[in-house]
């Protein structure tokens, strides 16, 4: 009786019923799908694997896609971080519409946005016409595909760091500035070690959907092998060619990779919230 008393209520079920339910779907939506794709590759074999993956071609695609999507992510951090600080802290005509405005790649059809982007950077496209006399190819070049990762990973920086910059009281900048910190000194030592967590989650979540765009990189990028052909088109190309093997071997090149800087991007997470604690 006094267990029950003492027992937290949850509007969930039980543990053992909620967790049964979390891991059943976690199991159908991604440990199932990973688990067939490293399945098929152990059928494979590891050397026949490698054999297939050691290619300069492939190798050019996945440099592309993780440099491109490394560079987009970086870009967004920093960009999304001046976005979601004038959203939250000003007050303007539009502010409403650009919040939503925000949101729009989340509900685009990525290839609607590819599409788009090709029109309005071709050389005959509305700010190609202009860039082109400057020298500057964006369309059909890696910098084209820089810009189509870019506008579908900003929402990821910008609603993770938004809510973490409402929570902020002004008042501790105000004490900040009253001991006579600079606002450089306020940014460095109060804001930014309080916003590392949320922004180095909105960069892994940027940097994830990246790595896999397909949709919106491949209209705008040209596709040329070793200059502007990514990763998940290899994968769409041998799966066309009916080469399944081939395809699992840059599928599991790409899950390896991706693994591997997501777990960096997690230890430093990690790192940066016990140095808040001890500071």
């Amino acid at each position: 009786m006094r267990a029950s008393i003492l027992r937290s209520p949850s509007p969930l079920p039980g543990f053992g019923l909620s967790f049964g339910i979390m891991m059943a779907i976690l199991s159908i939506v991604v440990l199932l799908p990973i688990g067939a794709l490293l399945g098929h590759g152990l059928m494979i074999g590891p050397g026949d694997l490698w054999d297939m993956v050691n290619s300069r071609r492939i190798w050019a695609a996945l440099s592309l896609s993780f440099r491109a999507s490394l560079i987009a992510s970086i870009f967004n951090l920093c960009f999304g971080l001046a976005l979601a600080w004038v959203l939250v802290r000003y007050r303007f005509w539009g502010r409403k519409l650009i919040d939503a405005a925000v949101d729009l790649p989340f509900a685009l059809p990525t290839a609607v946005a590819g599409i788009s982007l090709t029109a309005l950077y071709a050389p005959n496209g509305a700010f190609g016409q202009i860039l082109a006399p400057l020298g500057i190819k964006v369309a059909y070049s890696e910098l084209g595909i820089w810009m189509a990762l870019i506008f579908i990973g900003l929402p990821f920086v910008v609603r993770t760091v938004q809510p973490v910059i409402e929570e902020i009281d002004q008042e501790v900048e105000e004490a900040s500035a009253t001991l006579g910190a600079r606002r450089l000194y306020t940014l460095r030592r109060v804001i930014l070690p309080t916003l590392t967590p949320a922004l180095l989650t909105g960069f892994a979540l940027a940097l994830a959907r990246s790595v896999g765009e397909y949709g919106s990189v491949i209209f705008i990028a040209g596709n040329l092998p070793y200059q502007t052909e990514i990763a998940p088109l290899l994968i769409v190309i041998r799966l066309e060619e009916y080469n399944y093997a081939g395809a699992t071997a840059i599928g599991i090149a790409m899950l390896v990779i991706s693994f591997a800087m997501l777990l960096a991007i997690n230890a430093i997470q990690i790192w940066s919230r016990r140095r808040i604690g001890l500071v």
